[in-house]
């Protein structure tokens, strides 16, 4: 079987390091928001760039959603997002207790459209005022949306942008890397990230200094030194052996993305199918192909070929959020998002991660070629 991804594979590249990393912790006897957070802070807002400074979390999810709090989302208020995202993106917006509004995607990147965000954002505007409060782009499987008419848009109507850099660790937009664009930006550790933990965690990167150090008060049931809270807070805190394992990886991050950019251009080299669909960069960036995601019509009876075959594949994702169960109180339904609904009937991602050999590669675009509906 030729797995979608394979983190047993990552972790007999990196024991040697991995090991003493998790026992030192362990030996010093601190677990929660120590040096090691600390240096990892320092270490990924660095590598990110742009001035940015870094406050871990607990989770990706967290990271947005305190991002939104420091950002002065309130209960009752609006935030636009895409539907065609993970779920744990409009949570983090419900967790904030606003409510979402979606904006159709692009065809080609299946990140957020700016010209359609542009038309949302001046009726909403003026029907909802200053309750209209945040745009959270998404960098979708690895590649960065359009930042700059997405700033542009948000400047004009007053909106402050968080970056959904979840999938994007190391990913650019002309030059820049994403992450340190927006107001706030919020990145995932979960463990099939690019960079991943061993266990939950995530990030927020501001590059203003007091928001940062009023996010670490948030993280922390609002509390700016022991025992004494200034603000109401949460618990969102990254614990010392989840940055202990990120320290190590960090090292090997270009490495990694270098390898998925490598298998990417493989997949797109040895697919021939001509009624599939290969994911295009586009021209304003440069991606870290979190995911590879290819569309074909007749997805399900491909999917189910691949398996047949022994390769395991997923979806990313099979139901945009606004068509879920649990968002139907937004009274939105099929045909309000088509080229979102679309993309959810066809996409399917095939198996990438950075120790994936290309034998493997060269077997999943075979499979891909044979079929014929």
């Amino acid at each position: 079987m030729i797995p979608f991804g394979d983190l047993k594979r990552e972790y007999d590249e990196l024991s040697s390091e991995i090991d003493p990393a998790i026992k030192g912790v362990c030996q010093k006897g601190w677990f929660v928001l120590g040096e090691n957070v600390d240096a990892f802070e320092s270490a990924f807002a660095a590598y990110i760039g742009g001035g940015v400074n870094g406050v871990a979390v607990g989770s990706g999810t967290e990271a947005l959603h305190l991002s939104l709090v420091a950002a002065g989302v309130e209960h009752g208020d609006y935030v636009i997002t895409v539907p065609n995202t993970a779920v744990p993106t409009v949570s983090a917006i419900t967790f904030a207790g606003a409510v979402p509004i979606f904006v159709d995607v692009d065809e080609t990147s299946l990140n957020i459209d700016p010209t359609l965000l542009r038309e949302t954002a001046a009726r909403e505007k003026a029907r909802l005022g200053k309750r209209l409060k945040a745009v959270v782009p998404v960098h979708l499987y690895g590649q960065s949306a359009d930042m700059g008419p997405i700033k542009d848009v948000a400047e004009e109507f007053g909106l402050k942008v968080v970056e959904d850099a979840c999938q994007a660790h190391g990913a650019e937009y002309k030059g820049t890397k994403a992450g340190s664009i927006g107001d706030y930006a919020a990145f995932s550790f979960y463990p099939s990230k690019n960079l991943g933990a061993y266990g939950d965690g995530g990030m927020v990167l501001t590059r203003d200094r007091s928001e940062a150090a009023k996010l670490k008060m948030l993280r922390n049931y609002g509390q700016e030194k022991r025992y004494h809270h200034r603000i109401k807070g949460f618990n969102s805190r990254l614990d010392e052996v989840q940055a202990a394992v990120l320290l190590v990886k960090l090292k090997r991050l270009d490495m990694w993305n270098k390898r998925r950019r490598e298998i990417a251009e493989l997949y797109g080299r040895l697919i021939s199918n001509p009624v599939v669909t290969k994911p295009s960069e586009m021209p304003y960036g440069r991606g870290v192909d979190h995911l590879y995601v290819i569309r074909h019509k007749e997805r399900d009876a491909l999917q189910a070929c691949l398996k047949a075959g022994g390769v395991d594949t997923l979806i990313h994702y099979p139901m945009p959020v606004h068509m879920q169960p649990a968002y139907a109180d937004l009274g939105l339904g099929k045909g309000e998002f088509p080229v979102a609904e679309k993309a959810a009937g066809e996409i399917l991602s095939l198996p990438m991660f950075p120790q994936l050999r290309d034998d493997e590669v060269e077997k999943v675009a075979e499979l891909i070629n044979a079929f014929e509906r």
